[in-house]
């Protein structure tokens, strides 16, 4: 238990710090932030914002756990979507719950004729409101974006959804990012 809460701890001070270091640049960094040009096509994402509080789709960027999800939400052509207003709760994996997949898979899902099966994947680790630690309640069956359903599992402190464990939690200006340690797989 004593390192359950240690590793969450650790993961909760490394967003805290990710996000809390893209907020408070030099003004040199704002400055030049300030004068980056957005991506082509613009959608939501593109929007250079320093001030809000990040969107659900900044959180994951930030986080260097997050790396293989954010590739994924590329991939799959879902920034924009998640970078809208939401509300979103989303269950986010780390590089090393993709890592733990059987060799290939993720590569084979990144790959342009899977994108139908990766966004069912990622939809799958989303559902539409901004559910707190305090809403989300021992066998809660929640709807997720893809149509599946997925059930929470508390016990005192632990929280799972489906096999997943939840290590922490990040409020967003969209919702909730809730880090998990598998990539949850529909039916």
């Amino acid at each position: 238990m004593k390192s359950q809460l240690l590793t969450i701890g650790i993961l909760m001070i490394g967003l805290f710090i990710s996000i809390t270091s893209c907020q408070s640049g030099s003004s040199e960094n704002k400055a030049a932030a300030s004068t980056e040009q957005p991506a082509t096509g613009g959608g939501q994402a593109s929007v250079v914002e320093e001030n809000s509080e990040p969107n659900v789709v900044k959180v994951a960027v930030n986080s260097p756990d997050h790396t293989t999800l954010v590739a994924a939400l590329q991939a799959a052509d879902l920034v924009d979507a998640m970078a809208n207003v939401g509300p979103f709760t989303v269950f986010a994996p780390t590089n090393a719950a993709f890592e733990a997949l059987p060799a290939g898979t993720v590569e084979g899902l990144l790959k342009p004729e899977k994108k139908g099966d990766l966004s069912n994947i990622l939809k799958y680790h989303v559902t539409t409101s901004a559910l707190t630690d305090f809403m989300l309640q021992d066998g809660m069956t929640l709807g997720m974006a893809n149509g599946g359903k997925a059930t929470i599992k508390k016990d005192g402190d632990k929280m799972m959804i489906n096999d997943a464990n939840v290590l922490g939690s990040v409020k967003a200006s969209n919702g909730m990012v809730y880090v998990i340690d598998k990539v949850l797989l529909p039916k």
